[in-house]
Parts: structure tokens; C-alpha cells; sequence
């Protein structure tokens, strides 16, 4: 590594780059999904570099009434399980060629307006930023949707991080899934949740899930007949097939739970090859009694500690360092990024999952 051939440039805009790329990440706007591991997770740093991921099992148990002046009685402890491992690295960089030097070169020598420039120059900052970003996102809708977070990367190796759902909170379709009969009782299934929950003394706030869980409920009889309760008429056959509005609407109504779409697609690189996945576990619904379930755990980056010298670093969040140097024979441009982080899911007592793939009985 070396200093980077357009230096004087690097030090006075890649610093406010990056910031302005995390930025506009983070901002919330209708034409951009969210990143729902920034709305659902708490950043925490680790010291030592490690993750843990606690159970509590919360037993609510009522106190006693007692005479007075008598001993008061003892009860059990709740108890704790606790997972944990190794933080694991991610990163990625991308490279101007010596032909897309040379085309820069020649813009500034023709004295082209100074945005065309840095466009070419510094188009990479988003791309590497965005990256880690949709990484993250990628194991954590695999985490939440199936209890196991999966993550591959270029090399053809991969994370895999096992929060250990509970088996007693997870359910299916009773007798037939939904998808092969709109007569099937789906509201009796969605009830059986609500009734887990709170049997275990826990209020389920909202549902996360997927087209496949959420097309099976639109054309369904009973929860069509739900919505048209709402309006006032009684029978489904006076509702039409329901869109997300009508279906969060029955959502709230009958079980005062918050629907959400999730429909975040990855694009992942594997010997040059790119394809688009869905991280989210097909016709998985996912009910949670809480809007944060975890934490982002995030660790030092050995660079972070030891900077490489001639090499433009710049931190981006709490957890990413975006990097610009020279590499030569042949002489190459990179921008860079990497972290330690990964998403955790604690207190997965309060978590229900619904698998509309699946049918008991």
C-alpha cells in the first residue's frame, strides 16, 4: 500500500464523502427501503472482540402477601443462557484500473468542472459503504426470519450464527397452508400465536413478513371476512381480495399488531459472479414484542489500532473504516471498507415465528 496518486484530493474530500454517504444511508425516504438492522438493533462495542447473545427467561411470578413481622418466602431465580463467539470481519474494495486513471488524469488536464471529476474519482466511497450495509442486513433478515443468521461471502466461505429460537414459540398451519385453500382458518392460526404470547405473559406488538406469508392471507376467506367486518358487512364475500392496507388493517384491529413488508433483496458477488437473494425466509412471519431485539455488536479493526502509513482513512458510523491508497505493477486506485460487527438477537422468548410453508395435523 501507498499513498494514493490523487493525495491533495483524497485529504480534502473523502473525509466529508464518506460522512455524507453515511448520511444519506441513514435517512428515511419513501424511494429507499430501510435498513430495518439500524431500526431494530442497538449498537454496543466489545472490548475483547466477542459477541454474546442472552436468554432471559423472565418468569413473571406474583409476589406474596404476608403478615406482618413474618419471613418472606424465597423464590426460584430466573435463569440465563448465554451463546457467544468470535466477531467476525467483513470488508470489500473496489478499483480504479490504469485506464480509468488515465481517463481521470486527462479530465483534470482538460480542466473539466470539478463534480465530473470527483465523480470519477470518488464514485467507489458509496458502493464500499453500502456494502457493509447491505451485509448486515443480509444476516440479520436471515437471522430474524429463521432463528439461523447465514452470510457468504467471495471466497465461497461464510458466518453462520445459530440465535436458538425457541422450539415451543414456533408454529404452522393447522391441517392445510394457506396457500392451498382460502378456506383454511388463518385467523385461527394468527389467534394461536397471540394466545402463546400471551400465555408467556408477553404482548406482541408487531409482525414482520415476506409476499409469500402475506399473499396467502390476502386471498384467505376468514381474514377477508375480518376486513369486511371492519367496514360494517358480514361476510367475505362482500370484501374483495385484500391488498397490505386492507390486511394491516385486520392486523390491528383483531390483534393490535403493527404489519410490516419486508422485501429487502441482497446482491452478492462469488467468482465474479453476481446474483440477487432473498435474505428473508420465504412465507416466514415473524412476531415480535418489542421494536429493538438486539444488538449490533462491533469490535476494533486492527487498522484502527496500527493505520497503515500513506493510507486516507476515515471512520463511517461506529463500526466501518472506509480506506483510499495506491497499489502498483500495475498501478491501481482503492477504496475500501471493512468492520467487526455483527447483528445479535437477545430475549428470544419474545419471539414468535410463523411458518406458512408448513402444515401439522
Amino acid at each position: 500500500m501507498t499513498k494514493s496518486i490523487y493525495y491533495d484530493y483524497v485529504k480534502r474530500f473523502f473525509p466529508k464523502l464518506v460522512v455524507s454517504v453515511v448520511e444519506k444511508l441513514n435517512e428515511k425516504r419513501t424511494n429507499q427501503l430501510p435498513y430495518l438492522y439500524r431500526e431494530m438493533l442497538e449498537p454496543e462495542y466489545s472490548a475483547d472482540g466477542r459477541w454474546a447473545s442472552v436468554l432471559g427467561q423472565y418468569t413473571r411470578v406474583a409476589a406474596d402477601v404476608v403478615a406482618l413481622d413474618t419471613e418472606l418466602p424465597l423464590k426460584s431465580r430466573d435463569t440465563i443462557e448465554v451463546a457467544h463467539g468470535d466477531i467476525p470481519k467483513m470488508g470489500m474494495k473496489c478499483v480504479l484500473s490504469e485506464k480509468q486513471i488515465s481517463d481521470i488524469d486527462a479530465m483534470i488536464a482538460q480542466g473539466k468542472p470539478m463534480e465530473q471529476v470527483m465523480r470519477a474519482m470518488f464514485n467507489d466511497v458509496r458502493r464500499v459503504i453500502e456494502g457493509i450495509y447491505e451485509r448486515m442486513e443480509d444476516m440479520f433478515l436471515s437471522g430474524l426470519s429463521s432463528g439461523v443468521a447465514l452470510s457468504g461471502n467471495s471466497t465461497g466461505t461464510g458466518v453462520r450464527l445459530s440465535y436458538g429460537f425457541l422450539k415451543e414459540n414456533q408454529f404452522s398451519c393447522h391441517l392445510k397452508k394457506w396457500s392451498e385453500d382460502a378456506t383454511t382458518d388463518a385467523m385461527g392460526d394468527l389467534r394461536r400465536v397471540f394466545d402463546k404470547a400471551e400465555e408467556d405473559q408477553n404482548v406482541i406488538t408487531d409482525c414482520y413478513a415476506d409476499d409469500a406469508f402475506l399473499r396467502a392471507l390476502y386471498k384467505n376467506n376468514g381474514v377477508r371476512a375480518a376486513y369486511a367486518f371492519t367496514l360494517g358487512y358480514n361476510g367475505s364475500a362482500q370484501a374483495p381480495v385484500l391488498g397490505f392496507d386492507q390486511l394491516a388493517t385486520v392486523f390491528m384491529t383483531q390483534f393490535g399488531c403493527t404489519l410490516h413488508r419486508v422485501s429487502r433483496k441482497v446482491r452478492t458477488e462469488l467468482n465474479g459472479v453476481q446474483k440477487k437473494h432473498s435474505p428473508w425466509k420465504s412465507g416466514i412471519g415473524i412476531f415480535t414484542c418489542d421494536n429493538v431485539v438486539g444488538k449490533m455488536v462491533y469490535a476494533d479493526l486492527a487498522e484502527t489500532n496500527r493505520p497503515v502509513e500513506g493510507v486516507a482513512y476515515q471512520a463511517a458510523d461506529e463500526y466501518i473504516l472506509a480506506s483510499r491508497y495506491s497499489l502498483t505493477d500495475p498501478l491501481r486506485e482503492i477504496t475500501a471498507s471493512q468492520a467487526r460487527v455483527v447483528p445479535i438477537i437477545n430475549n428470544v422468548d419474545q419471539i414468535y415465528q410463523f411458518d406458512s410453508t408448513q402444515a401439522n395435523g
